[in-house]
């Protein structure tokens, strides 16, 4: 006999991970898919969508194909907020446009804040306009491609892309709309149809679910998903890793170690602060203030990929032994420019105090450092907006090793609980799959294996590290700002 099962998928920047889970919250099978995405220009980081539904199907095949087991329910999520605008019969007119790592829409920023007003527009939505932002990048589509634009009619994201496409219904959660500034209302949960008219002008706006809300049904069988199987809404992979770990309620932080690291901090009520995100939270009833910086895994893969380095282990033996402060390095982690709390897509990443004495152990200890640096800048900004820190909880590919969390928790000072389970984001939106359909608690699916505690005796050392941090960005701001200009223009 078939054992009942929950199928859920995270659609990622690097990969597509999906997942086959027991009522209980046993994982019983997962499996990958890496993709690529492409950078057409310097500041454009896009995905072609219909990769997202050949892994889906792939996957499905895969986890499901035998038969073994009964899929009684499908959760989804994806990276976002992602721009994927779809014409009448669902086709997407262009590529997919990333999160906040593409930076392509300055200059519709600058124009929607001179024509909504800036102050409009973080009085009314809570958050200031930034490359994280969904609402600039259709209008970008709208001004700089508009023959595409004239064929586009929906727009989707990843996990609201997957729901389409499995069950015909167009949704899109609130914590997804939270992030399409300024088209939504935090205080109402609710489009605001005047300036989503503004930056997507004519495009039919998706009807508003909460995640684990159930947006329909499959249409058709999928390899070992029959048709007739509930589908939820889903939403961006960073608030759904929150949810697999057990990390949303008021209180809590989430720290999601990745290609990049988002800060998720649960509120009960909206939470504001002009350089950081506030959105909608997973469940009804929660909001969250939200940071996310736009490199830290991707910098380490850079830099064993430069030094040629096999895996990463032989980095971070070498980094354990380069000890706190890498010999006296520095590194601004803004590879890619940066969001919260710098808010500069112009920012370049730096290696001060680099000698002729330095291995690359020292460099790879440098960059962890300089993520935990970077942590720490963004807890401070949540706490002076007025968020409460209970308790941290971290996932994520980089908590696999013990050397990442731990420095990150001897720079800024935090206990961070690691969960048994670090599947990801895949694991939450099987849980939200199964809350749907059945009673589930994520603490009995995923307690923790153990907490991580600051080093105390290495405090001064940090603190004084943490003073040239943020003192070597507006040092360095005009520089950077410069190059990032010759990079364009060269790009």
């Amino acid at each position: 006999m078939a054992q009942s099962a929950l199928f859920g998928i995270d659609i990622g920047t690097s990969s597509t991970k999906a997942v086959l889970v027991g009522l209980d919250g046993q994982v019983l099978r997962t499996a990958v898919r890496e993709h690529p995405v492409d950078r057409p220009h310097p500041g454009h980081v896009e995905m072609n969508a219909e990769v997202w539904w050949d892994e889906l199907a792939s996957l499905a095949e895969e986890l499901t194909g035998d038969g073994a087991h009964e899929v009684i329910a499908v959760g989804v999520s994806g990276m976002g907020p992602c721009v994927l605008l779809v014409d009448a019969e669902d086709r997407p007119v262009r590529p997919a446009i990333l999160y906040g790592v593409d930076t392509r829409a300055g200059e519709e920023i600058t124009l929607l804040g001179e024509r909504l007003g800036a102050e409009q527009i973080y009085a009314r939505t809570g958050t200031a306009l930034s490359s994280q932002a969904g609402g600039p990048k259709i209008l970008w589509v709208s001004r700089q491609e508009p023959e595409r634009y004239r064929r586009a009619r929906r727009l989707l994201m990843p996990a609201s892309y997957l729901v389409r496409r499995l069950t015909g219904e167009y949704v899109l959660d609130h914590h997804s709309a939270s992030q399409c500034t300024p088209m939504y209302d935090p205080h109402a949960s609710a489009w605001l149809e005047d300036w989503a008219q503004v930056c997507a002008p004519g495009l039919e706006l998706p009807r508003l679910l909460w995640p684990g809300d159930v947006a329909g049904r499959t249409t058709t069988a999928l390899a070992g998903i029959p048709a007739g199987v509930p589908v939820v809404a889903g939403t961006i992979d960073a608030w759904t890793e929150a949810v697999s770990v057990g990390a949303q309620r008021p209180g809590d932080l989430f720290l999601m170690y990745g290609t990049t690291m988002f800060l998720v901090c649960t509120t009960e009520a909206v939470v504001t602060h002009p350089v950081m995100w506030s959105t909608a939270g997973a469940f009804p009833g929660t909001h969250c203030l939200a940071g996310g910086m736009a490199t830290s895994g991707a910098i380490t893969a850079w830099l064993r990929d430069l030094t040629g380095t096999p895996d990463f282990g032989a980095l971070v033996e070498e980094a354990r032994s380069s000890g706190p402060g890498a010999r006296g390095l520095l590194v601004l982690p803004y590879f890619a420019g940066e969001r919260t709390p710098v808010q500069d897509a112009d920012a370049r990443g730096a290696i001060l105090g680099l000698t002729v004495s330095h291995t690359r152990g020292d460099l790879y200890r440098a960059v962890l450092e300089a993520t935990a640096l970077a942590v720490r800048h963004n807890v401070e900004v949540m706490r002076e907006a007025g968020a409460r820190i209970d308790r941290v909880v971290a996932a994520g590919g980089g908590t696999q090793g013990d050397l990442w969390p731990q420095i990150v928790s001897d720079v800024t000072g935090l206990d961070q609980v690691l969960p048994r389970t670090t599947v990801g984001a895949s694991l939450g939106a099987a849980f939200l799959a199964a809350a749907a359909v059945a009673e589930a608690d994520i603490d009995a699916w995923n307690p923790p294996r153990a907490t991580i505690t600051p080093h105390r005796d290495l405090t001064t050392r940090y603190d004084e590290l943490y003073a040239l941090y943020r003192a070597a960005y507006p040092a360095t701001a005009e520089i950077s700002h410069a190059l990032a200009r010759v990079q364009r223009a060269d790009g």
